[in-house]
């Protein structure tokens, strides 16, 4: 038994990680040019930093929901993306970034606790479990990385 939750936690860090079936985090977004975060591109409802924000913003409600009871997800739908099209500068499309990589890999640290049963339900929620919140992540990160790399080919700075 304890092979197949070691296999079944390895595989888990494979998919949230990425560049299995589909682009990593990283690969999407290394070297966007600042210029262009804030550009929808015709066709396309949301720019990168939408984007991002929206990727950063609901995977934090998930890693908080997935450690305690107290936490308060943001209000639906408004509560998950950004109040503008484009960052303020620099450093927050930067921090957005790195908040990004450090809940993901908060994240990541739950799922190889082999001291969390991933198939637990939480004492919170309606049943919700590890194993259930890491599949959300990768299925909700894997959607919008594609749209993120629709955005750049839209734009033209994809290779």
């Amino acid at each position: 038994m304890l092979d197949l939750d070691r296999s079944l936690r390895q595989q888990l860090l494979a998919a949230l990680k990425g560049g299995q079936a589909h682009t990593t985090f990283e690969h999407a977004i290394a070297d966007f040019p600042f210029e262009q975060t804030g550009v929808r591109p015709p066709g396309q409802p949301h720019s990168a930093w939408e984007l991002l924000e929206h990727l950063r913003i609901a995977q934090e409600d998930i890693v908080r929901f997935s450690q305690s009871a107290g936490h308060q997800s943001p209000k639906w739908p408004e509560g998950y993306w950004p109040a503008h099209q484009a960052p303020a500068d620099e450093a927050e499309w930067n921090r957005s970034i790195a908040a990004f990589q450090a809940d993901l890999d908060e994240f990541c640290h739950l799922v190889e606790d082999e001291k969390q049963d991933v198939h637990a339900p939480f004492p919170w929620g309606e049943g919700q479990n590890l194993l259930r919140e890491a599949l959300l992540i990768v299925d909700h990160n894997a959607y919008h990385l594609g749209e993120l790399v629709l955005v750049r080919r839209t734009l033209g700075i994809w290779e």
